[in-house]
């Protein structure tokens, strides 16, 4: 991980990068871009600095225990993870695989709220007696490029993730015919269904 952690971060012009004094002597890294703004606390056991002419982030540690070396990796990759997200941001798409003969059927996605709101809701409709309600936080947006498939983007990755996996478990697919929601690509190992014996 010590490895990862060495490796400076090429920032993005349209990326600022601010690093302030936090508690402790610690550090907060703040970025701000088009996709919008994160920011992450840096122990005191680490030193933080960025380069404006060559527009690199450098992180070094102070210590070289294990689980220092571990942290090193890690802020690296938040840190990274943060400059993408806020220059580019992060997507995430599932699909809804319902019953009968086509994909979809009797299962759909749509949108409540004003464009604009920040209390959208999405609703689900995944084969239970009513639809399911999911309010969208802050920092997410959803796209339906149609009723079956769902894009959840924002500048945060690991809420992109969460957000996502939320939306899959309302109804993960199932092991007989695979209906549920699936991220894009997912490949379901179906079980083959009971063989039915009549009696003679």
């Amino acid at each position: 991980m010590s490895r990862i952690g060495n490796k400076p971060i090429l920032v993005p012009e349209t990326v600022k990068v601010t690093i302030e004094r936090s508690g402790r002597a610690g550090k907060r890294v703040i970025c701000e871009g088009p996709r919008g703004r994160l920011e992450q606390e840096i122990l005191p056991d680490f030193s933080v600095e960025f380069e404006e002419e060559s527009r690199l982030l450098r992180l070094q540690r102070r210590l070289n225990t294990k689980r220092h070396k571990a942290l090193h990796g890690l802020y690296r990759s938040l840190l990274a993870n943060m400059v993408r997200g806020v220059a580019e941001g992060f997507e995430q798409r599932l699909e809804m695989i319902g019953t009968g003969d086509f994909p979809g059927v009797g299962y759909s996605a749509k949108l409540s709220g004003a464009e604009g709101d920040e209390a959208k809701t999405l609703v689900l409709e995944v084969g239970y007696s009513r639809p399911i309600e999911i309010e969208i936080p802050q920092g997410i947006e959803i796209e339906l490029p149609d009723a079956t498939h769902i894009i959840v983007r924002g500048a945060d990755k690991q809420m992109v993730g969460q957000f996502a996996a939320q939306i899959r478990a309302v109804r993960a697919p199932e092991v007989y015919k695979g209906r549920g929601i699936r991220y894009r690509g997912e490949v379901v190992r179906l079980k083959p269904g009971k063989a039915f014996v009549s009696g003679e």
